[in-house]
């Protein structure tokens, strides 16, 4: 095993292994033991009582961070002429239809979400083996497959984010940035928890919120206390 270094032991001597946080405390601890010389992001990950290989237990969503993720992030609009008018004006980064069509084609994929229209879906579904495993596949479950490209490209841009839980039963998710203040990463936090709540499957029995851990990039993680969600 390796060795802790300073700043690793002192991050991990201020929190209780004993306790569970409440996420407001959580946020703050965060900050306080987050000591990278870059602005590290801060994760949630969620444990959930569900079988995700059951359809009618399946957790996915998106929700619209009040403080923004923190991130540039890089929009691709593969749209039709009449709309793209629509994404640049939403901030769009890359805004087309066939040339990037064949960027993608040939391994481009420099770019965190891509908006498209139902009538070019027909044109990615070849591109799936692609665009699948990087989990950049539009979907209309996600909000990026839609006729309203101007507002998917504004909302994507203000801090939307989506979420799927694995097949270990986890939500993972970045809430924003430790530069963030403790309240803005609460805010965010509590966001995402209520919307997970919200989308509790029916088939799901017993305990539902099994675990909760906030940590940021290279810090020990935090849990919180569900009870409290």
């Amino acid at each position: 095993m390796a060795k802790l270094t300073k700043k690793q032991k002192e991050a991990h001597a201020k929190i209780d292994k004993d306790k569970l946080y409440s996420v407001d405390e959580a946020s703050a601890l965060v900050k306080e033991i987050t000591k990278t010389k870059f602005d590290a992001s801060v994760d949630l990950a969620v444990r959930l009582g569900v079988d995700p290989r059951k359809a009618n237990q399946m957790v996915r969503g998106v929700v619209t961070l009040p403080h923004g993720t923190g991130k540039d992030v890089k929009v691709l609009a593969l749209v039709t002429p009449d709309k793209e008018a629509d994404a640049k004006e939403a901030g769009a980064d890359y805004v087309g239809l066939n040339e990037y069509l064949d960027k993608i084609k040939g391994g481009w994929t420099d770019v965190d979400v891509i908006i498209t229209m139902p009538s070019v879906m027909g044109k990615l579904g070849p591109l799936g083996r692609v665009l699948g495993p990087r989990g950049l596949m539009p979907n209309p479950k996600t909000g990026t497959v839609t006729m309203d490209v101007g507002k998917a490209v504004s909302d994507v841009k203000a801090g939307k984010i989506d979420f799927k839980v694995d097949k270990t039963g986890i939500v993972h998710a970045a809430i924003g940035k430790a530069s963030f203040s403790a309240d803005k990463i609460a805010g965010n936090a509590k966001e995402l928890l209520d919307t997970l709540l919200k989308l509790k499957p029916a088939a799901a029995k017993g305990v539902y919120m099994k675990s909760i851990y906030m940590s940021s990039t290279m810090s020990p993680s935090v849990q919180l206390d569900p009870k409290t969600v």
